[in-house]
């Protein structure tokens, strides 16, 4: 998928945002979700990257491909999910990388893909390598307790040459408390969030005696009916690092995802 594609698409979706902000009431739980976070066919969602001093740094394009279901083996229970297109891009609009991620729900919690956690960079020292991924999503309840705690997620890549093991490089979120709910306004709108502290760690184990790792602080703010509206990254000091805003949120990408489709079948 070409690069231009996705800097129209930030485009479009800056223009729609910016004409008409709107206040969301607090979503009512659903006891089943029909897709994650809302997300239904032809969603088409942008983030945009901040420094700590509030200066943009890049974005994030994310386009749903499509819904499907999936059943356990004794197919006695159901799970919806949704395979989401997501490009990083710098603020020229030059694509930086391009990843595929599958988001899930059943019952009454959603599931976002431990991918979405790992740094590209992380992997770039390994290329030509053999790279076997081993994802624990990060559940996301429609109604959690404030005070509560959320399991850990995240994701783990084995490393190996056709010969032997050569590292374990990983990402983990772990100590997930749900610590309030606040309203967060962005360019879409206002939405009442809840609001989840975490620990993020990214490192490469080299072997057992050689650990290179760091840890931040991350604070998530997600409205259950859109999801991921705002996250914050820490680092040691406290200082704030990063933020990702959700700044467009547009279901009228359908003609350019069937456009799309119908090219590369001919």
């Amino acid at each position: 998928m070409s690069s231009s594609y996705f800097v129209a698409l930030a485009t479009g979706l800056l223009a729609t945002v910016n004409l008409q902000a709107q206040t969301l009431p607090a979503p009512a739980p659903a006891a089943d979700c029909p897709h994650p976070f809302g997300l239904a066919d032809n969603t088409a969602r942008t983030f945009t990257l901040q420094d700590g001093r509030g200066e943009t740094t890049g974005y994030v394009h994310q386009r749903v491909v499509s819904l499907n279901t999936e059943q356990d083996k004794k197919k006695d229970q159901t799970t919806n999910t949704v395979l989401l297109k997501s490009g990083a891009y710098d603020t020229k609009g030059r694509l930086l990388y391009l990843r595929d991620l599958t988001f899930r729900c059943r019952q009454d919690t959603a599931f976002t893909d431990g991918l979405d956690q790992l740094k590209p960079a992380q992997l770039s020292s390994f290329r030509d390598r053999l790279l076997t991924y081993t994802p624990t999503p990060l559940a996301w309840p429609n109604q959690p307790t404030v005070g509560s705690e959320l399991p850990g997620g995240g994701m783990l890549v084995d490393v190996r040459s056709s010969a032997v093991d050569i590292a374990k490089v990983y990402a983990t979120v772990s100590k997930r408390r749900v610590t309030g709910q606040e309203s967060v306004t962005t360019p879409v709108g206002t939405f009442l969030c809840y609001k989840v502290e975490a620990q993020l760690e990214s490192g490469t184990v080299a072997r057992a005696d050689l650990k290179l790792a760091s840890t931040v602080r991350v604070v998530d703010y997600y409205a259950p009916t859109v999801g991921l509206v705002k996250s914050e990254v820490y680092d040691k000091k406290g200082r704030l690092e990063q933020v990702r805003i959700l700044t467009g949120l547009d279901q009228s990408a359908g003609s350019i995802t069937k456009e799309t489709s119908k090219r590369k079948k001919s």
